[in-house]
């Protein structure tokens, strides 16, 4: 047998092992070879009497994580190159035929006679898991990284390889939408309870488990491929049916605004397929899943989610031919919550930390953070008192810079004073191997001022984490102007390492991303000084697909954090930089009433002791008059808020702030939230079209003024009718 990626025995018993062990890969991904060779195994199992049976499995320390998504970008391009060469109807035909390739493949597996169980050895995700949904037994070892699951909907798909049909053939619908909408990822015990598995066995059993299991006896033929199937929530018209899909459906419009073409279709294809046979319903099943995979939305957030994120992970800015890094011990300045935090990530990558403050005391209060963090996952039962100790052990604290001296990075994140971080600068450097990189966490200060307190700017970096920085998986990393490449390189390994996405960009006042983001807050506080109600302004902003209205979000961040940096930049740069309708906003409720946001319990909104929040009533005496809800045009308001972000993101390209689109979709995402559907923010202008987009902002500046202006670059791109991924 002619197999590529899998090996294929038979014992004595008949039983055969096809175990899935791609050359040259550190995991196991669908492609097109994948699903020929499949199609091979069942045919070989079919044609030979003495098979019994068959167990599928791997042969690296996981399953799978799923498809190689490029191959459907590929499928992509094949569409538009065939729709020019035969038409639109023969290439929509085409198109299906190919799209549902796959799910042939495991139909047929499903019903050819011959029993197969699959043995799940670690991860095994999207399609994958639909391998293991075809076949008629599950077994899964006790590996605690074990997880399965469909994720598809987070890149803007959904499961179209029968995973709508399957899982609520064999789960409860509320489970089975739950996990479906969510790409929820189940651990093994929680799979089994919904039935998508079937046993769970000691690691080191697992093959002998399942080969167990066909000797015991596995039926071939699948319950809804039997004439008395019922389902396991019963029929959709019924009772109990409608006690579920008009909620579920009113809960999928409140979570996701209809923006996402893939949920959507899970929802029309899960609804639609449990109503017919199985081969029709995966014959629906294929139809939205072409129709998905067609749709911008879903070639935007596979191409930034999944291809440009991919890329960026593994090292798509790092210069050629810098040696890898040795990092063994990091030197971490400020013991606050961002230093905190990036103590903490960086000893749960395996580094040692030095973590430095004023003094021991205040040190100690930062490792604090490390123990907190890992006492919560000790009460989950994520992680135990030892994995605890161990982790806290990485990370020395000090108020003595001479601790340094062995370190082989250093990330300062003290107070965002110059003069203060200057200090820092000279008293770290005097410390520290002249091979050292040192890097500055900060979010407001320019990296190459920084850096002219430094006697080797070719060594001197930013690194710029999110908060909090356990959670946030962006991080940004600035280029001054006198950067060298090994800054860079160390700086990427080290982002690398830390297991988080770096985006690359040059040096500017707010970066890209605050950039980005503070164009989208200021545009809130400006409608709040127009009179829009300001529970208005944030639910639409959830409406356009942010996960975070823009006021709650400043409450996140503190308001007295963008009053300051207001105030520096109106220092540095000059009165008009800033805003005067913002400023005096930003200044009443910080300066007068002590509203600095959520961390005092009070800022655009109060912050009950239940865990409720409502808007504060002072707002609106102080604003003076508000709008009638019903009166405002509330796709303008949307527009507002998604234009003036992504309006800035064209002018940081035009800067060359940005170089590269994926690193503008990628951040504006992970950074901030940026309406995930579209991809990020220039696969939004894209999406639009420039021409279009220019057309919108011209109306909105000549309404409220120039900050809507276009910038030439956009101009240049809509009269040349580019995109920024055609141009770029």
């Amino acid at each position: 047998m002619n197999l590529k990626n899998f090996t294929w025995s038979v014992d004595a018993d008949g039983i055969a092992l096809l175990t899935w062990d791609m050359q040259g890969k550190s995991m196991n991904v669908i492609d097109e070879s994948v699903g020929h060779d499949l199609n091979t195994a069942v045919d070989a199992a079919v044609a030979d009497p003495a098979v019994k049976g068959v167990v599928v499995t791997s042969g690296k320390d996981t399953f799978s994580g799923g498809a190689d998504l490029t191959m459907l970008e590929r499928l992509g391009q094949t569409f538009k190159d065939a729709i020019k060469a035969k038409g639109p109807e023969a290439a929509m035909a085409d198109f299906f035929e190919q799209s549902r390739a796959y799910s042939l493949v495991l139909r047929k597996l499903e019903t050819c006679g011959k029993p197969f169980v699959c043995a799940i050895n670690g991860m095994c995700l999207g399609g994958a898991f639909e391998i293991a949904l075809a076949c008629h037994a599950r077994v899964a070892s006790d590996n605690p990284k074990l997880r399965v699951g469909l994720p598809e909907v987070k890149v803007g798909l959904f499961p179209g390889a029968g995973g709508t049909q399957r899982v609520p053939r064999m789960a409860d619908i509320q489970s089975s939408l739950q996990m479906l909408l969510k790409g929820d990822q189940l651990k093994a015990d929680r799979a089994k309870a919904m039935n998508l598995i079937d046993e769970i066995v000691p690691a080191d059993k697992l093959i002998e488990a399942a080969k167990a299991r066909l000797k015991a006896g596995v039926d071939p033929v699948k319950p809804w491929d039997k004439p008395k199937f019922k389902l396991p929530s019963g029929p959709v018209y019924s009772a109990g049916g409608m006690m579920v899909w008009p909620p579920a459906n009113a809960i999928y419009r409140k979570e996701t605004y209809d923006n996402y073409p893939g949920a959507r279709a899970i929802m029309s294809a899960v609804y639609e397929g449990l109503l017919v046979p199985m081969d029709t319903a995966l014959r629906i099943e294929s139809r939205y899943f072409a129709s998905v995979l067609r749709t911008p939305q879903a070639q935007a957030m596979i191409r930034s989610l999944f291809v440009s994120m991919g890329a960026l992970g593994k090292g798509l800015r790092r210069p050629a031919g810098v040696p890898a890094s040795q990092l063994k011990t990091v030197g971490v300045i400020g013991a606050g919550f961002m230093g905190a935090g990036i103590a903490y990530v960086t000893a749960q990558a395996g580094m040692d930390v030095v973590l430095i403050d004023r003094d021991v005391e205040a040190a100690e209060k930062g490792k604090a953070y490390t123990h907190k963090l890992m006492t919560d996952q000790v009460n989950k039962g994520r992680a135990t008192s030892a994995q605890r100790e161990a982790l806290l052990a990485k990370i020395k604290t000090s108020a003595d810079y001479a601790d340094l001296k062995d370190v082989d990075l250093v990330i300062e994140a003290v107070f965002e004073d110059p003069a203060v971080k200057a200090d820092v600068i000279k008293k770290a450097e005097a410390a520290i191997r002249p091979d050292v990189v040192f890097a500055s966490n900060t979010s407001t200060l320019p990296i190459t001022g920084l850096a002219q307190n430094s006697v080797r700017p070719d060594q001197f970096i930013g690194i710029h984490f999110f908060s909090p920085v356990d959670k946030m998986m962006l991080v940004e990393i600035i280029m001054a102007q006198k950067t060298g490449d090994k800054a860079l390189a160390v700086a990427l390994d080290y982002v690398k390492a830390i297991k988080k996405t770096p985006i690359v960009v040059n040096d500017t006042r707010g970066f890209y991303v605050n950039r980005c983001v503070g164009n989208y807050i200021k545009e809130a506080h400006l409608m709040v000084m127009e009179g829009v109600p300001p529970v208005m302004i944030d639910n639409l902003a959830k409406q356009a697909g942010m996960p975070v209205g823009p006021l709650t979000l400043n409450d996140e961040v503190a308001i007295d954090l963008g009053l300051k940096i207001l105030k520096a930049t109106k220092a540095q740069v000059g009165a008009q930089a800033v805003d005067p309708q913002q400023e005096k906003l930003l200044t009443f409720l910080v300066e007068k009433e002590g509203r600095v946001g959520k961390k005092a319990k009070k800022g655009f909104y109060e912050y009950l002791d239940n865990g409720k929040k409502t808007i504060w009533p002072g707002l609106k005496a102080f604003v003076g008059s508000q709008q009638d809800p019903d009166a405002i045009d509330r796709q303008e308001i949307i527009d507002r808020m998604l234009i003036t972000t992504a309006l800035e993101a064209s002018r940081c390209v035009e800067e060359g702030v940005v170089t590269d689109p994926r690193e503008a979709d990628v951040g504006s995402i992970l950074g901030f939230g940026f309406a995930p559907w579209s991809g990020g923010t220039l696969s939004y202008i894209d999406m639009i079209g420039t021409k279009a987009f220019v057309k919108k902002c011209d109306a909105l500046a000549a309404k409220y003024g120039d900050r809507f202006a276009p910038n030439k670059l956009l101009r240049e791109m809509a009269e040349k009718g580019e995109t920024f991924y055609g141009r770029m």
